[in-house]
């Protein structure tokens, strides 16, 4: 009590070996999407969900490849992140499924290595559809993180509103974790340091219509007395300290990376019939829950046929991979060694 806490942000170096952008040519040109890289293994591909990016997965990479032996992919999925496409909107299941199995081509080339698709939220649907078109040949297995069609087409009517409470701008990076944290969207202050640089940027000019002139919203924060005032010329020193908080303003707001209200016609599609496709997925299946209530009828009967390996992680908010990034990777860890598709390292039982 009393600390200051850090809510800098942190590099993704300090967790994943290499990024590069993966180049997709198709018949209408070239998309780019963006990868985050560790080495060695079966391979985890890593779909974020809905507004957050790749970064979303760093705390979880460096827990899981100090427990087995893995290569993890993180993708930064179409209009999220550092991806270029030439159709950012288009955020419909098939498209996004699509470039999940074009990165992995790009990856890989006709032999790919074993891989497990992992989700959370949007992404997790989205691994479900990318599993079902069967988009990655040489699947290992299916994780779902913290989404089920029930729970989901429940909250679809209150996504709006929780859209529109969250702030529109930022007046720093610091600023944006601190409300992260500070509001429970993130609950892991580590992982939030990573990662929320991964869901804004930088406002391109200060009076463009998505980020409003001098309008600053988030954490108010404590006013720091100012020591150095000049004794003489005090008046000018404030003076000038407000020009240039103006101009702070003016040049360095931070906005959403995506405006993800614009989605609401696809969010229909990744949800409606996510139950049974997810139990159709012949390969072993994983579901990580942040609350037991959230199963729907289908899961519970498939859950009590055994068709799937379920654990609910309490203590989390939405986005578990990052609130628990120990207890996840624990579980996945666990799940991959019992189905003998990976090592345990490091002593890891």
């Amino acid at each position: 009590p009393g600390r200051k806490r850090d809510f800098s942000p942190v590099l993704w170096s300090q967790y994943f070996e290499s990024m590069e952008d993966v180049v997709v040519e198709n018949d209408t040109g070239k998309d780019i999407s963006f990868c985050y890289h560790t080495e060695l293994g079966p391979v985890l591909l890593l779909l974020h969900g809905g507004g957050h990016s790749a970064l979303s997965w760093a705390v979880f990479t460096s827990a899981i490849i100090n427990r087995i032996q893995c290569r993890i992919v993180a993708l930064d999925l179409r209009g999220h992140g550092e991806t270029k496409v030439r159709n950012p909107e288009d955020l419909s299941a098939e498209t996004m499924s699509k470039d999940v199995g074009n990165v992995v081509e790009a990856l890989y080339g006709d032999l790919p290595p074993p891989i497990m698709l992992i989700g959370h939220s949007m992404g997790g649907a989205i691994a479900v559809h990318t599993a079902v078109a069967n988009l990655v040949p040489s699947l290992l297995g299916l994780c779902m993180i913290d989404v089920v069609e029930g729970t989901a087409m429940d909250a679809l009517n209150s996504m709006q509103n929780f859209l529109r409470s969250r702030p529109k701008t930022f007046k720093s990076l610091e600023n944006a974790i601190e409300w992260s944290v500070k509001s429970g969207q993130i609950r892991n202050l580590e992982s939030a340091r990573v990662s929320m640089v991964g869901q804004v940027k930088q406002c391109e000019g200060a009076a463009s219509p998505e980020c409003p002139k001098a309008i600053v919203e988030g954490i108010i924060e404590e006013e720091e007395e100012d020591e150095d005032e000049d004794e003489e010329g005090g008046g000018s020193v404030n003076k000038r300290k407000k020009e240039d908080d103006t101009e702070t303003k003016k040049e360095h707001l931070y906005t959403w990376r995506i405006e993800l209200a614009k989605t609401e016609k696809y969010w229909d599609g990744w949800f409606r019939g996510l139950s049974n496709l997810f139990l159709s997925c012949p390969t072993p299946k994983l579901l990580l829950l942040a609350g037991v209530d959230r199963l729907d009828k289908d899961l519970t009967i498939g859950q009590m046929q055994g068709k799937f390996q379920m654990q609910v992680l309490p203590q989390c908010g939405h986005a578990v991979h990052e609130d628990a990034p120990d207890k996840v990777a624990e579980a996945v860890a666990t799940f991959l060694i019992r189905h003998r598709f990976t090592e345990p390292i490091g002593g890891f039982q």
